[in-house]
Protein backbone atom coordinates (compact mmCIF):
# COMPACT_ATOMS: atom_id res chain seq x y z
CA UNK A 1 0.00 0.00 0.00
CA UNK A 2 1.16 3.27 -0.62
CA UNK A 3 1.98 6.30 1.26
CA UNK A 4 -0.30 8.14 3.81
CA UNK A 5 -3.16 10.61 2.27
CA UNK A 6 -3.29 13.54 5.02
CA UNK A 7 -5.96 16.66 4.93
CA UNK A 8 -6.00 18.26 7.46
CA UNK A 9 -6.67 21.94 9.69
CA UNK A 10 -8.20 23.31 12.99
CA UNK A 11 -11.96 22.58 11.54
CA UNK A 12 -11.89 18.92 9.94
CA UNK A 13 -9.37 16.34 8.95
CA UNK A 14 -9.17 12.89 7.26
CA UNK A 15 -6.27 10.61 6.99
CA UNK A 16 -6.08 7.63 5.18
CA UNK A 17 -2.33 5.32 5.84
CA UNK A 18 -1.83 2.03 5.29
CA UNK A 19 -1.10 -0.08 8.79
CA UNK A 20 1.61 -2.28 8.63
CA UNK A 21 1.04 -3.77 11.99
CA UNK A 22 -1.49 -6.16 10.63
CA UNK A 23 -0.76 -9.51 8.77
CA UNK A 24 -2.90 -8.40 5.56
CA UNK A 25 -2.79 -4.96 3.86
CA UNK A 26 -5.45 -3.00 5.10
CA UNK A 27 -5.70 0.91 5.53
CA UNK A 28 -7.20 3.00 8.56
CA UNK A 29 -9.11 5.91 7.94
CA UNK A 30 -8.75 8.48 10.44
CA UNK A 31 -12.16 11.44 10.48
CA UNK A 32 -13.12 14.17 12.24
CA UNK A 33 -14.80 17.57 12.70
CA UNK A 34 -14.40 20.63 15.05
CA UNK A 35 -17.45 21.17 16.87
CA UNK A 36 -16.41 24.11 18.60
CA UNK A 37 -15.56 25.80 15.65
CA UNK A 38 -17.90 25.40 13.41
CA UNK A 39 -20.49 26.69 16.26
CA UNK A 40 -20.92 29.75 14.45
CA UNK A 41 -22.49 28.34 11.23
CA UNK A 42 -25.08 25.53 13.24
CA UNK A 43 -25.97 27.66 16.45
CA UNK A 44 -29.97 27.38 16.15
CA UNK A 45 -29.56 25.10 13.39
CA UNK A 46 -30.25 22.16 15.18
CA UNK A 47 -32.25 20.55 18.42
CA UNK A 48 -30.63 18.66 21.20
CA UNK A 49 -28.02 15.99 20.37
CA UNK A 50 -28.28 16.75 16.58
CA UNK A 51 -25.48 18.29 15.46
CA UNK A 52 -25.12 18.98 11.88
CA UNK A 53 -21.44 18.77 12.12
CA UNK A 54 -21.91 15.44 13.63
CA UNK A 55 -24.73 14.33 11.29
CA UNK A 56 -22.51 15.35 8.21
CA UNK A 57 -19.09 13.26 9.40
CA UNK A 58 -21.28 10.38 9.95
CA UNK A 59 -23.20 10.71 6.44
CA UNK A 60 -20.00 10.85 4.89
CA UNK A 61 -18.39 7.38 6.54
CA UNK A 62 -21.44 5.64 5.45
CA UNK A 63 -20.77 6.86 2.08
CA UNK A 64 -16.49 5.68 2.43
CA UNK A 65 -18.24 2.52 3.90
CA UNK A 66 -20.40 2.35 0.61
CA UNK A 67 -17.81 3.21 -2.06
CA UNK A 68 -15.55 0.91 -0.68
CA UNK A 69 -17.90 -2.02 -0.61
CA UNK A 70 -18.76 -0.78 -4.54
CA UNK A 71 -14.59 -0.98 -5.43
CA UNK A 72 -14.59 -4.97 -3.32
CA UNK A 73 -13.40 -3.69 -0.44
CA UNK A 74 -14.44 -4.39 2.98
CA UNK A 75 -14.82 -1.81 5.61
CA UNK A 76 -15.11 -2.54 9.60
CA UNK A 77 -15.63 -0.43 12.56
CA UNK A 78 -12.50 0.05 14.90
CA UNK A 79 -11.85 1.36 18.27
CA UNK A 80 -8.86 1.57 19.51
CA UNK A 81 -5.81 4.61 19.52
CA UNK A 82 -4.80 4.05 15.48
CA UNK A 83 -6.11 7.68 14.86
CA UNK A 84 -4.46 9.19 17.92
CA UNK A 85 -2.38 12.28 17.70
CA UNK A 86 -4.62 13.69 14.48
CA UNK A 87 -6.97 15.98 16.26
CA UNK A 88 -4.97 19.55 15.80
CA UNK A 89 -5.97 21.62 18.35
CA UNK A 90 -7.48 21.17 21.87
CA UNK A 91 -11.64 22.21 20.88
CA UNK A 92 -14.26 19.75 21.16
CA UNK A 93 -13.84 17.33 18.27
CA UNK A 94 -15.92 14.47 17.07
CA UNK A 95 -14.15 11.59 14.82
CA UNK A 96 -14.49 8.65 13.93
CA UNK A 97 -12.55 5.63 11.87
CA UNK A 98 -12.74 3.00 9.78
CA UNK A 99 -10.52 0.01 9.17
CA UNK A 100 -10.60 -1.33 4.97
CA UNK A 101 -9.45 -4.03 3.91
CA UNK A 102 -8.48 -5.10 0.14
CA UNK A 103 -8.78 -1.50 -0.90
CA UNK A 104 -7.33 -0.50 -4.15
CA UNK A 105 -3.95 1.86 -4.10
CA UNK A 106 -5.66 4.43 -5.95
CA UNK A 107 -8.84 4.13 -2.97
CA UNK A 108 -7.35 6.87 -0.87
CA UNK A 109 -6.74 9.30 -3.29
CA UNK A 110 -10.64 8.77 -4.53
CA UNK A 111 -12.52 9.36 -1.60
CA UNK A 112 -10.45 12.35 -0.33
CA UNK A 113 -12.71 14.79 -2.55
CA UNK A 114 -15.88 12.86 -1.95
CA UNK A 115 -14.94 13.14 2.19
CA UNK A 116 -13.96 17.10 2.53
CA UNK A 117 -16.73 18.42 -0.06
CA UNK A 118 -19.47 16.18 0.82
CA UNK A 119 -19.05 17.07 4.66
CA UNK A 120 -19.38 20.81 3.77
CA UNK A 121 -21.92 19.94 1.53
CA UNK A 122 -23.98 18.49 4.32
CA UNK A 123 -22.96 21.04 7.27
CA UNK A 124 -23.98 23.70 5.20
CA UNK A 125 -27.47 22.16 3.70
CA UNK A 126 -27.80 21.01 7.54
CA UNK A 127 -27.27 24.52 8.61
CA UNK A 128 -29.65 26.54 6.14
CA UNK A 129 -26.64 27.90 4.25
CA UNK A 130 -26.44 28.66 0.61
CA UNK A 131 -22.71 28.61 0.37
CA UNK A 132 -21.28 28.29 -3.26
CA UNK A 133 -18.03 25.23 -2.94
CA UNK A 134 -15.19 24.79 -4.86
CA UNK A 135 -15.62 22.66 -7.41
CA UNK A 136 -12.10 21.22 -7.34
CA UNK A 137 -10.79 20.42 -3.68
CA UNK A 138 -8.57 22.97 -2.30
CA UNK A 139 -5.23 22.78 0.22
CA UNK A 140 -5.93 22.49 3.59
CA UNK A 141 -5.08 25.55 4.41
CA UNK A 142 -6.65 27.44 1.91
CA UNK A 143 -10.08 26.11 3.04
CA UNK A 144 -9.96 26.47 6.67
CA UNK A 145 -9.80 30.33 5.10
CA UNK A 146 -12.47 29.82 3.08
CA UNK A 147 -14.56 27.83 6.47
CA UNK A 148 -13.38 31.21 8.79
CA UNK A 149 -14.91 33.53 5.99
CA UNK A 150 -18.29 31.63 6.32
CA UNK A 151 -18.33 31.45 9.93
CA UNK A 152 -17.75 35.24 10.07
CA UNK A 153 -20.73 35.58 7.60
CA UNK A 154 -23.30 33.59 9.09
CA UNK A 155 -21.81 34.11 12.81
CA UNK A 156 -23.05 37.77 13.59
Amino acid sequence: MGEAIRYINNFLYFVIRPDTRREKPVLIYCSGVNISRFTPLTRGQHGIGSSPVMRGLQLVNLGVRHLALSRGATPKAIRGNECEGIVPTKETWYTERLLIENASESFPDEILHYCVIGLLKKIFKASMREVHLPETLPGAEELEVFIQGQCKKYGA
